[in-house]
């Protein structure tokens, strides 16, 4: 077992954080990363035990323009300073991963200055992607070149050239032996060459025992970059649409759909992904913006600490803080924090608690890292599932709906469980169980047995239970078959053939008849339009309009 495999990871988008300019101009040395170190100790208190944190390295503006690969940016600090908060982070027992930019490189590295100044006699000119010197850019260089995401501050590597491979692996070996660090985040992962990050994986398996590798990686097949080859990890955003999406249109179905197709992609087996889950980062707009109800938060991170895959908050939003793209512009979900604003906002934040709380209860239950995933009951609002490891069975529930809901489920445990966040007893009669799950909430039941060597959180009184355990309700395979069988109704769109199965239809068809169905519960807005749009799935749009009442 790595030290991965059990990680709770905390974001840092260090630029942002520390207030640095937008802009480098490589002049006086500014020590902000030292502002960071205060937080260590709060992160810990978080429950995280491993930090994110970059792009670092000397650039010109937002950082993934990397101007030199072996300096800390000036606006941050000097080497020194990463090397002390690396060690600083190593003595609260807080692994450290940095941002790996390796897919381009700023206009200002060494490599692409020295074609701008010698052209065709330039020895680095096959560092780069298609450089052509009887084009031009707008920049006036008298050349063009590839670049990524059509921007030519960001020139493209050529990631087949042996000279470029030895220099980012050397650069690999000089983070480790300069910086200790843990792992590297791969920028742009999803654009990169399979043999080139085969190459990194090579070297990341000599630099340092447990040393992780993990991809940022928006669509596409993750097993493609996740195996013994290639990368440990890589971002999980199938998940993280799913999360904010299933509770903003009451859809837990989404939600259990994409787990059921990560879980199936990884063989049926935890051992199978460790990937890395999130609800918001540096690119995308801050969680308790998105939702729509602000009390999902609970249930949303409930779902994150407990579902497969290595948890990861981003800064600033367990305290519950907004962000929201505005003109382009990421700056808004990058936002500095000082430390005693931080202190100031966490103090007695039930957000912060919660988020606390997750990470004691993720830290002292194995079972959450690396149990078996089993689905127990499954609706628009309500969600259960259990996490089994060594003889250890979780049940995990969650509610969207504005009502508490009472679930009867099936017991492992013969002796009960008890609430790892509220602290309730729930007695296991004839191996069933009937508990309460409260509006826009969620609970993590352990154990009984051993709820008294492992969690120390405050219990309720235990209230009486009058349900009858013999009609516990069928398990969630048994209701899916049933309503299987189901018909769709006819839509008003002349497309959709009224007789048609959902099974059947298209995915435009599906698309159509969600949209549909979401129009008669109210309205509909650009954001839900995208939501369905974006869904290219057959079987995940069946379960999505079969989840309409």
């Amino acid at each position: 077992m790595a030290w991965y495999d059990e990680a709770i990871f905390y974001h840092i988008y260090p630029l942002g954080m520390t207030g640095a300019p937008k802009q480098n101009d490589y002049g006086e040395i500014n020590h902000r990363l030292n502002f960071l170190i205060p937080f260590i100790s709060h992160i810990q208190k978080l429950g995280c035990n491993a930090i994110y944190i970059g792009p670092l390295f000397e650039s010109v503006g937002h950082g993934y323009e990397t101007t030199d690969y072996k300096k800390l940016d000036t606006r941050l600090g000097t080497n020194e300073d990463l090397k002390n908060f690396v060690a600083c982070c190593h003595k609260q027992g807080i692994k450290v991963v940095l941002d790996g930019v390796f897919n381009h490189t700023g206009r200002d590295f060494f490599a692409f200055r020295d074609i701008r100044q010698n052209r065709e006699n330039s020895r680095y000119k096959d560092w780069y992607c298609n450089v052509n010197f009887y084009g031009n850019n707008e920049y006036n260089d008298g050349f063009s070149y590839d670049n990524w995401g059509g921007y030519n501050l960001l020139a493209k590597l050529n990631q087949h050239n042996t000279e470029v491979r030895e220099y980012i692996c050397e650069v690999i070996r000089f983070w480790v032996k300069e910086f200790d660090i843990d792992g590297i985040r791969l920028d742009a992962a999803d654009v990169l060459n399979f043999d080139y990050m085969q190459t990194l994986r090579k070297t990341a398996n000599e630099v340092k025992p447990d040393f992780w590798l993990m991809g940022e990686v928006i669509h596409g097949d993750y097993n493609r970059w996740v195996n013994g080859n290639t990368l440990h990890s890589v971002t999980n955003y199938h998940l993280h649409k799913a999360l904010y999406s299933g509770h903003n249109d009451h859809n837990y179905f989404e939600i259990a759909h994409t787990v059921k197709r990560l879980y199936e992609m990884g063989g049926n087996s935890p051992d199978g992904f460790k990937l890395y889950n999130f609800v918001d980062n540096h690119d995308v707009e801050r969680i308790y913006t998105k939702l729509n109800k602000k009390s999902h938060f609970t249930p949303v991170h409930i779902l994150l600490y407990t579902l497969p895959g290595i948890p990861s908050v981003y800064y600033g939003s367990e305290f519950g803080i907004e962000g929201q793209k505005q003109y382009g512009s990421d700056d808004s979900l990058r936002p500095a924090v000082s430390y005693d604003e931080y202190v100031n906002y966490t103090s007695n934040n039930h957000l912060t608690n919660l988020i606390s709380s997750l990470g004691k209860i993720r830290q002292e239950t194995k079972a959450l890292s690396y149990g078996d995933y089993k689905e127990l009951y499954l609706s628009n609002c309500q969600y259960a599932f259990s996490r089994e490891y060594d003889g250890q069975s979780v049940i995990v529930t969650v509610n969207n709906s504005d009502d508490d809901f009472v679930m009867n489920l099936h017991s492992c445990n013969e002796k009960g469980y008890v609430g790892g966040l509220f602290g309730e007893k729930i007695p296991s009669e004839d191996g069933c169980i009937s508990l309460t799950v409260k509006a826009n909430s969620g609970e993590i039941w352990l154990p009984l047995c051993r709820a008294d060597d492992c969690v120390q959180f405050e219990t309720s009184k235990v209230e009486e239970n009058k349900k009858s355990m013999a009609d516990c309700v069928k398990t969630t395979e048994t209701e899916n078959y049933e309503s299987e069988k189901e018909i769709a109704k006819p839509q008003e769109n002349h497309n959709i053939k009224p007789d048609k199965t959902y099974e059947e239809m298209t995915v435009e068809e599906l698309q159509e008849a969600i949209l549909e169905k979401m129009k008669r519960i109210g309205p509909v807005t650009e954001q839900m339009k995208k939501d369905v749009s974006d869904n290219i799935y057959h079987d995940s749009l069946v379960t999505w309009v079969k989840s309409f009442n």
